[in-house]
């Protein structure tokens, strides 16, 4: 008997400081580029994350993954590194890169991926009420710090 593939998305939340400055342009190019963002003290959103995944639901337990499990990867390897910190300065996967929310849902995929055994989706940030990123694995090499 084929199992049913289902969608699950759970969210999660963290509050975290960033900036975008590229130390190769100017302080003034900077600025045009960036804007406000170019502010080298940061500042500060409160993220949203979605993670889906997708997959047959189990026989026994009609999941498709115990909740509990993905909580637990995702506190440990997402919401611990990124949570009240500021990104630029506290998270190495960030000093090689500016700290977009795209760039952030690349981390995040990065970050769970090989634990979701296939499972993962895709991962959605939201940095603001209007503005939100995606990723669904396409083109993925992986370069997670460990």
């Amino acid at each position: 008997m084929e199992l049913p593939l289902v969608r699950v998305t759970r969210h999660y939340r963290f509050t975290a400081a960033h900036f975008y400055y590229d130390p190769a342009l100017s302080e003034s190019e900077n600025r045009r580029r960036f804007g406000k963002c170019a502010n080298r003290h940061g500042h500060g959103h409160n993220y949203r994350v979605e993670v889906t995944l997708r997959g047959p639901t189990h026989p026994d337990t009609g999941m498709l993954i115990d909740l509990r499990d993905l909580d637990q990867m995702v506190e440990e390897r997402v919401l611990e590194p990124l949570d009240h910190r500021n990104l630029n300065v506290e998270l190495e996967w960030f000093r090689r890169r500016l700290p977009t929310s795209e760039n952030l849902a690349l981390f995040v995929w990065e970050r769970l991926a090989a634990l979701l055994e296939g499972k993962l989706e895709r991962v959605r940030i939201h940095e603001s009420e209007d503005l939100s990123a995606e990723y669904d694995g396409s083109g993925a090499e992986s370069e997670v710090d460990a």
